[in-house]
């Protein structure tokens, strides 16, 4: 968490406020988030250079930069270097946050990074408990981590073929296999847990046992779930928060997870919660997952 819908808002939210906005400044408040490069090598990389587009992969939020076009230094006088990209996992407690004055009270605290954008707003990387990451890429460092990804959900070509192709040869549980982000981008606890019940089937069972109508099932449920949770602008139980600090609604619409012991939507069987699947808290209905 945060997971596809809510990296996926965020983006969407960023793409649409701060494209086109050049780097001022730098702060590195707590650099235990910092990966690819320190506080001062990230300062020299990215001021000056201009956010050409922010976009999702995976459970990431990708912002792109281009440098600048004059020759020899920037306008703060730093060395000019390729075009690159900063890369946000926020993981569990992390989220990007433009500060245009109207933040919600609270939201300044815990930050690690400040992005001073050139007209005076800042872009926040907040993180509780600093578990998630900023990470500088040069274009070929960051098209081979791509290429470490599995495919997208939610991409036009991604169909129940798709997805058998990317998970059907694992002895693993199917749970674990819709989170391993090698094999499937973008699925976490949340929404394979969402999917799972959607589609009838036990969080337990063997990946290679299912058979084809369950594979259309879960494809369908899957790509169902997260086109609604990115309407729903995400889940928001504690700490996930959009580009403004606003929480997701898409709690409301949640069958499973979170709802151990309340009654099965489907069935009316009471929902059992399981840390024995795959370590993680896994709600299930024993009586309609198969």
């Amino acid at each position: 968490m945060p997971e596809l819908p809510e990296t996926e808002t965020i983006a969407r939210d960023l793409q649409a406020r701060v494209r086109g906005a050049s780097v001022r400044d730098v702060t590195v408040l707590r650099d235990d988030v910092l990966r690819g490069a320190n506080a001062g090598e990230l300062a020299e990389h990215v001021t000056g250079c201009t956010i050409a587009a922010v976009w999702r992969r995976a459970k990431l939020i990708v912002l792109d930069l281009e440098a600048p076009r004059a020759s020899g230094s920037n306008h703060c006088g730093h060395a000019i270097t390729r075009a690159g990209h900063i890369v946000v996992q926020p993981r569990f407690t992390g989220s990007l946050l433009v500060d245009d004055g109207t933040l919600p009270e609270g939201l300044a605290d815990y930050l690690t990074v400040t992005f001073t954008l050139h007209d005076g707003r800042a872009l926040h990387y907040r993180d509780v408990r600093r578990l998630g990451t900023v990470s500088w890429m040069n274009p070929a460092r960051f098209a081979e981590y791509q290429r470490t990804l599995g495919p997208e959900p939610l991409d036009d070509e991604f169909t129940a073929t798709t997805l058998r192709a990317a998970l059907g040869d694992s002895s693993r549980v199917i749970k674990a296999a819709l989170m391993d982000q090698h094999r499937l981008a973008g699925v976490g606890n949340i929404y394979a847990t969402e999917a799972l019940w959607a589609a009838q089937i036990d969080p337990s069972r063997e990946t290679r046992s299912l058979v084809e109508p369950e594979w259309v099932a879960l494809h369908d449920a899957l790509r169902r779930i997260l086109t609604a949770s990115i309407t729903a602008r995400g889940t928001s139980f504690r700490d996930y928060r959009d580009a403004s600090g606003e929480r997701g609604d898409f709690v409301r619409q949640l069958q499973a997870y979170g709802r151990e012991a309340q009654p099965c939507a489907r069935c009316g069987k009471r929902l059992i919660a399981t840390h024995a699947v795959d370590g993680r808290n896994t709600v299930f209905c024993a009586y309609c997952q198969r």
